[in-house]
């Protein structure tokens, strides 16, 4: 779900800014998109009202990454109050136009899987912001 829907409390937004701190403090050139998903009938078969949904998307194809877009997907487990949640896993997919050129989640073995994955330090500094944002809902 788009991360602009769900900030809902002061909780859950400045978790959110703390995302995009934390990306643009790795990826200064990038823009962070809260609404990376259109309301449509095609987009509502993907919404996951569980997660926090951020388009990252930069002015060109950033070699390191190998994409313009990385899409991050932040998956939640709330319990029914929706007020008390966890984080599940982290889902990174970088995007060239409409082009998934690759993928990667903290939800089993951490590897980048695709045909056009980032270097190997891109690879490690993506890694390391999400064990941050992992961190940062630790005590949520």
């Amino acid at each position: 779900m788009n991360a602009f829907e769900q900030v809902k409390n002061l909780l859950m937004l400045s978790k959110v800014e703390a995302i995009v701190h934390l990306f643009k403090s790795e990826f200064p050139e990038s823009l962070a998109d809260l609404k990376p998903w259109i309301k449509n009938a095609e987009t509502e078969k993907f919404a996951d009202p569980n997660s926090i949904d951020i388009g990252f998307h930069f002015p060109k194809l950033i070699f390191s990454c190998q994409c313009r877009s990385i899409l991050m997907q932040v998956r939640l487990d709330r319990d029914s109050s929706d007020e008390k949640f966890k984080v599940i896993g982290i889902e990174l997919s970088g995007y060239k136009v409409y082009d998934q050129r690759w993928r990667f989640s903290t939800i089993g073995n951490w590897q980048f899987l695709g045909n056009f994955k980032p270097t190997p330090e891109t690879q490690a500094v993506l890694k390391q912001i999400c064990c941050q944002i992992l961190k940062l809902f630790e005590n949520t």
